[in-house]
């Protein structure tokens, strides 16, 4: 399982305009194939009257999922190079749609490969990329008393927290590094005087 990946840090537009047409592209960050579909038709309907409306995403962490449309373009000019550009940034989680509205002059299949590929490239630089890690997630059960100090010194120590639930007990919910875990056993059980109990659950990705 890929130990880390990197994905798109926010949802944004970047437009460039070549002799007269104009290259919008839309950048979302994505979890399946549905949400990149929604995305896209999303973008279809805020430009109803553009010509084309090409797109290409990656998903998995692996890159594993990898899908592109030239909408009408030349085959090979548009959807590919969007696509080569996402896998070449080593991005994932991502859909790209580039909406092109015509200015009248052709580019020209080499043209339109540098103008697709590259607003693809200039969107991620301006919208910029986060990096996110394999974490196992463990729950940390603790009673009220020590409740307050364990989830203090984890959050001061760079610890990922997602959740922490009050009840009879606290029961904190934590991302480690597989390879933290002991560390991790040992520093819990000297801070709660060995009252606290841990359970680990699946894995999952968090930013780094």
């Amino acid at each position: 399982m890929q130990e880390q990946y990197r994905t798109l840090a926010r949802e944004g537009v970047h437009e460039i305009e070549i002799n007269k047409s104009r290259f919008l592209c839309a950048l979302a960050p994505v979890a399946t194939e549905s949400e990149a579909h929604d995305f896209i038709a999303r973008i279809r309907k805020e430009h109803p009257t553009a010509r084309h409306h090409c797109f290409a995403y990656v998903l998995g962490a692996d890159g594993g999922i990898q899908r592109a449309s030239d909408d009408g373009e030349p085959g090979g000019t548009a959807g590919v190079p969007m696509l080569q550009m996402l896998v070449r940034r080593e991005v994932r989680y991502v859909v790209a749609v580039v909406t092109r509205y015509f200015g009248g002059v052709k580019l020209g299949a080499g043209g339109l490969i540098r103008a697709y590929g590259g607003v693809v490239g200039e969107a991620l630089d301006t919208l910029g990329t986060v990096t996110r890690r394999r974490f196992r997630l463990v729950t940390v059960t603790v009673d009220h008393q020590r409740a307050g100090r364990v989830e203090n010194d984890l959050r001061t120590t760079g610890r990922t927290v997602r959740e922490v639930t009050y009840g009879a007990e606290v029961r904190i919910e934590i991302g480690l590094p597989e390879t933290d875990l002991d560390t991790f056993r040992a520093w819990l059980a000297d801070t709660t005087a060995g009252t606290a109990r841990l359970e680990l659950g699946g894995e999952a990705y968090g930013e780094v």
